[in-house]
Order: C-alpha cells, then structure tokens, then sequence
C-alpha cells in the first residue's frame, strides 16, 4: 500500500500515524506539507490528530484552507482513499469532505481516555476486517469531538450507512448526536473519526484493537 500523511504547524500526532502505517503496511509513508498542490499516486492518504494552527478561529478552519487540502480534495474526487483523526475529521469537515460540524465537548473538558466503540458499518474499505457490531478499544484525545447535523443530513447519514463508528453505549465521551464517532462520505473513500486507532495497534500499547483498520487498508490495496 502506497500511503500519504499531510503535515501541517500543530499536528502532534503525524509520527503516531507514520509509525502504524509503516509497521502495518511495512513501506513508510510519503509526507506532504501545507503548500504542495500535488500528491504522487498513493492509495490512502491520511491526516492525522493534533492542534492545526493552534486551532484558532475553529478546529481544522486554517488548515482546511490550505493549498495541499485543495490537492487532497481532488484526489478525493478521483476516488482515492482519505481518512482524518481527530483534528484530520475536524479539517474534512471544515473543507467540505464530510458534512456536519465538530462543536465543543458537551462537558467543556478535554477527554482523554480510552473508549468504547461499535463498529456500526463494516462494508466499509476501512472496516473491511472487523464484523458489524463489534465493539472495540479505542484511545480519545480532543477538546471538540462533539460531532452535529442538522435533521435532515442526519436522517441521510443514518439512512445511507455513513455513521462507521459510534461510541458504544453509555461511552459517549464528548456528547456527540447519536453517539457518532465517524462517519464515511457518500462515496465510501473518505473517512473522518475522532478516535486514535494508530495509538493501539501493538500489544506494548496495551491492546491491537485498532490494527485491523489499517491491515484492512493493506489487504485492499494489494
């Protein structure tokens, strides 16, 4: 699998995602930085969680505007894979990816901690090897994981299998409406969450629960 991560000022979890990726997938990632307006042929392309731009104006607003999402966007377009964390799903919304919006956690708190999630969409190329309904480990880290849609984009999400995750019953760490912890694109190419699934892929992490995700991404593209 050949596989991107966009670097931006601010994001602290790009080695996370470049060590998953590389020990999963066993080829490094190539990186991209703010102002390239090309990417070469890669098959997934990943941005990953931290704080773009200190998060001023909203989480993900400056680094959406950025030249190298212009570039992400088009290869979007031609089909290619795209998965945000975190601040990476708080950017594929504020860039039009995915619809919605990502608010402050009901609680005012930032969380971080270890939740629980069901895989509420397996027919997914990111879901490919766990089974519908399974609930999994995962890590949280943000202070605006709290995702929204009006009724309408709701019903459409709900009704067309685009919620992927949701955070298990009575785990909802931020809030979130109908416990959604990521959603798909129409497509089925781009792929926003808020948990870290790079952050528990090997067992000195203390679980693997987030392996299958990016082994999925491999068996695909091979």
């Amino acid at each position: 699998m050949k596989s991107a991560v966009v670097l931006l000022p601010g994001l602290n979890r790009d080695r996370d995602m470049i060590a998953a990726l590389t020990k999963v997938s066993g080829k490094p990632p190539i990186t991209l930085w703010e102002s390239d307006t090309t990417i070469p042929d890669v098959d997934l392309i990943v941005i990953p969680g931290g704080f773009s731009y200190g998060d001023y104006l909203r989480c993900g607003a400056i680094g959406a505007r950025m030249p190298v999402m212009r570039a992400v966007a088009e290869k979007a377009k031609r089909g290619v894979l795209v998965m945000g964390v975190c601040n990476g799903f708080q950017i594929l919304v504020e860039a039009g990816l995915l619809p919605g919006a990502l608010m402050r956690n009901a609680s005012l708190r930032f969380v971080c901690r270890k939740v629980k999630l069901e895989i509420a969409n397996a027919n997914t190329a990111f879901t490919r090897n766990y089974a519908p309904g399974q609930v999994i480990d995962c890590p949280v880290a943000h202070h605006d994981g709290n995702y929204f849609a009006g009724p309408e984009t709701l019903a459409r999400l709900e009704g067309e299998g685009q919620i992927v995750f949701r955070y298990a019953a009575g785990t909802n760490p931020n809030g979130s409406v109908n416990d959604i912890a990521g959603i798909i694109s129409a497509d089925g190419n781009v792929l926003g969450l808020m948990p870290h699934p790079e952050n528990l892929i090997e067992a000195a992490h203390g679980g693997m629960d987030g392996r299958p995700l990016f082994e999925g991404l491999v068996g695909k593209a091979a």
